[in-house]
C-alpha cells in the first residue's frame, strides 16, 4: 500500500500543478456551493441577498488570492472579515464558515508554528468580538462562535501536515547525503586501489624491466667482444623476464580473484634483500649493504615498504647512473627503522624520474601510508640519496 499511495499522491500533485487555475477557482466555488446547500436546508428563512452577496465576494476574493499566489494570511483576513460582515448584516454567517476553516488550514500548512498560532488567535478573537458586538441578538439559529473549534482543529491539522512534510524532506535529504557518502567512499576506495596497483606494477615489474634494459644495452658490446659474458647477460635477461611475469601474474591475480588466498601484496621483504642486491650486482652495479642495530621482524606493510624503497632506489641508480656504485644502510633503532640508499653517480640537477615520474612519488606514498616519511635529493659530494624512516615496533604480533 505504501508505494501505491505514494504514486497516487505524486500523480495528484502533478495534476494539481498542471491544472492550477481550475483548482484555484474550483475549490472556492465548491465550498460556496456546499455552504449554500447546507444553509438552504437549515436556514432557509434567514437566507438574504445581503448574506449571499457577502459570501459571494468572500469566495471570489478567496479564489483571486489563491490564483495570484498572494500571502495566505490574506485568506484568513478576507474570510474573517466576511464572517464579521455577515454578523453585522444579521445574515447567516455559516455561508463563510467553510471558507474560513479551509483558509486557516492553508495558512497553517504554509506558516511556522508561531505565525500559525498568532493567526489562529487573531481570527478567533475577531470572531468572538464580532459576536459580542453584533451577533448577540441574531435570530438565525446558529451561534457564530460554533466555528471556533473547527478553526482551531484546522490550524492543528495544518501544523501536523507541515511537520510530516518537513520530516519526510529531512529523511529524503538524509538518504541523499548517505547515498552521496557511499558513492564518495566507493570512489575513494577505487582510487586508492588504482594507486596501490600502479605502485606495485611500477615497483615490481618496472624493476625487472629496468634490469632487462640494462643487460640488453650491454649485449651489443658483449656479442662482439665476450661471448661468455653475453651468454651470462642473456641468462640474466631470461631470469628478470620470468620474475617480471611472475610479479605481473600475482598483481593481475589480485584483480581477477579477490577474496581468494592470494598474497595481498606481490612477494617482497627484507628477507629477500640479498637476492635483490644480487640481481643488481649481476648487471655490473656495485652495491654494498650495511645493517646496524638489533634485527627484528617488522610489520608486513613496513617490511614490504622498506624492500620497495631499496628496490626503486637501486633501479633508478641502474637506469640513470650506469657504472656507479651504491650503498644501502639499514639502522634498526627503538621503534624506528632508518633506511638510506646512496650512489656516487653524476647528478644533473634533476631527480632520477626527471621530477615527473612515478617512482619517487610511489616511494613517498608508501612511506607515508605506513606512518613514516621519505626524502630524496642530491648528496653534498655528488650522487643521489634516498632517506626514509619507517615505524618499527619492538614486537610484532604474530
Amino acid at each position: 500500500m505504501g508505494p501505491i499511495s505514494d504514486l497516487a499522491q505524486d500523480r495528484f500533485r502533478r495534476e494539481v500543478v498542471a491544472h492550477r487555475a481550475l483548482v484555484c477557482l474550483g475549490v472556492p466555488a465548491a465550498l460556496f456551493g456546499t455552504a449554500l446547500m447546507v444553509a438552504g436546508m437549515h436556514q432557509r428563512d434567514a437566507m438574504t441577498s445581503a448574506g449571499i452577496s457577502i459570501a459571494t465576494v468572500t469566495y471570489v476574493s478567496f479564489a483571486v488570492i489563491t490564483l495570484m499566489r498572494w500571502p495566505s494570511c490574506l485568506l484568513i483576513a478576507v474570510t474573517t472579515t466576511g464572517a464579521v460582515s455577515s454578523m453585522i448584516a444579521g445574515t447567516p454567517d455559516f455561508l463563510t464558515f467553510p471558507g474560513l476553516v479551509i483558509a486557516m488550514f492553508v495558512f497553517s500548512v504554509r506558516s511556522e508554528r508561531t505565525p500559525a498560532m498568532a493567526g489562529t488567535a487573531a481570527a478567533v478573537g475577531t470572531l468572538i468580538i464580532g459576536h459580542l458586538l453584533f451577533g448577540m441578538d441574531a435570530k438565525t439559529g446558529w451561534s457564530e462562535v460554533e466555528v471556533v473549534p473547527w478553526i482551531v482543529v484546522a490550524a492543528a491539522v495544518g501544523q501536523a501536515v507541515r511537520a510530516k512534510r518537513a520530516h519526510e524532506a529531512m529523511l529524503e535529504e538524509r538518504a541523499r547525503r548517505a547515498e552521496e557518502g557511499r558513492e564518495y567512499e566507493a570512489r575513494r576506495r577505487v582510487q586508492e586501489e588504482r594507486l596501490r596497483i600502479a605502485r606495485e606494477l611500477h615497483d615490481a615489474v618496472g624493476h625487472h624491466v629496468a634490469l632487462i634494459s640494462v643487460q640488453a644495452g650491454a649485449m651489443g658490446y658483449l656479442l662482439d667482444n665476450d661471448l661468455g659474458k653475453a651468454r651470462e647477460s642473456l641468462a640474466h635477461i631470461r631470469h628478470a623476464s620470468e620474475a617480471a611475469l611472475e610479479e605481473l601474474r600475482l598483481t593481475v591475480g589480485l584483480l581477477r580473484q579477490p577474496g581468494e588466498r592470494e598474497p595481498v601484496e606481490p612477494a617482497g621483504g627484507l628477507d629477500r634483500l640479498d637476492e635483490l642486491i644480487g640481481s643488481f650486482t649481476a648487471t655490473g652495479l656495485q652495491v654494498s649493504c650495511d645493517v646496524t642495530g638489533e634485527i627484528r621482524p617488522l610489520p608486513e606493510a613496513v617490511d614490504l615498504t622498506a624492500y620497495r624503497v631499496i628496490q626503486e632506489s637501486l633501479t633508478n641508480t641502474a637506469k640513470h647512473a650506469a657504472g656507479a656504485s651504491a650503498s644501502v644502510r639499514l639502522a634498526f633503532r627503538p621503534e624506528m627503522l632508518t633506511l638510506v640508499v646512496e650512489d656516487d653517480g653524476p647528478y644533473t640537477g634533476q631527480l632520477p624520474d626527471s621530477g615527473e615520474g612515478h617512482g619517487i612519488i610511489g616511494m613517498r606514498e608508501r612511506a607515508v601510508a605506513v606512518g613514516g616519511w621519505l626524502s630524496t635529493g642530491p648528496r653534498g659530494g655528488g650522487g643521489f640519496r634516498v632517506l626514509a624512516e619507517l615505524p618499527a615496533p619492538g614486537q610484532v604480533a604474530s
